[in-house]
């Protein structure tokens, strides 16, 4: 589950990382994007990589949840709550609404299947205009909000279970439990911080159409 987990962490940073040059203009977006359908071998090995850590992932925390579920059969008459977070008492219903968005991202923006008029839009230089796609599709407040809901509770996923992977891995300390978890949770607002500002920019103007 920790070792999943990190892998596809290290995707979302990634996949941010490329994300942003919407900010650096049209020919950035539209290279980066050429780039990687260009090079199919090293796109496909990732896509079945990232498949591959995904099922782990899925797979694994059912398991989990399965367990905890047999270890108690008979729920608590009452609970209440001393350490657990919101985070960390909902990491199950945050990781399906998770995976209903990869789906749904999926069909909008890699296959095309939402929006299949966006497929038609070429730059200057004939090559598939990510950019004025993604300005597009984010002028439309109902996709900002598909995107930015979604991405809140990843975000929300991410700071409880990165903070949970060091425990998981072993390398957790009651001297830096603290500091992990305080990093977990900036690192992961961070990261919501980053997707967020993209929908929002388009949405204010600040990123426009070429």
């Amino acid at each position: 589950m920790a070792a999943s987990g990190a892998a596809l962490a290290g995707f979302v940073v990634a996949h941010l990382a490329g994300n942003l040059q919407i900010f650096l203009g049209q020919e950035a977006v539209n290279r980066y994007a050429h780039f990687l359908k260009s090079t199919p071998g090293l796109l496909w090995s990732a896509r079945l990589f990232l498949l591959a850590m995904g099922a782990l992932h899925v797979v694994t925390s059912a398991q989990l949840n399965r367990e905890a579920r047999a270890a108690r059969p008979e729920p608590y008459a009452g609970k209440a709550y001393i350490k657990a977070s919101p985070a960390s008492r909902t990491m199950f219903a945050s990781g399906l609404i998770i995976l209903g968005f990869i789906v749904y991202h999926l069909l909008h923006f890699t296959f095309l299947k939402l929006h299949p008029q966006y497929g038609q839009l070429t730059d200057a230089l004939g090559r598939h205009d990510v950019y004025s796609m993604m300005v597009l599709s984010f002028l439309n407040p109902l996709i900002c909000a598909a995107y930015i809901v979604p991405v809140f509770c990843l975000c929300l996923h991410l700071s409880h279970g990165l903070s949970s992977l060091f425990q998981s891995l072993g390398i957790n300390t009651e001297r830096s439990r603290a500091g992990l978890a305080a990093g977990a949770v900036v690192f992961a607002w961070g990261l919501f911080a980053g997707y967020a500002i993209i929908p929002i920019a388009c949405q204010l103007g600040w990123v426009k159409l070429p």
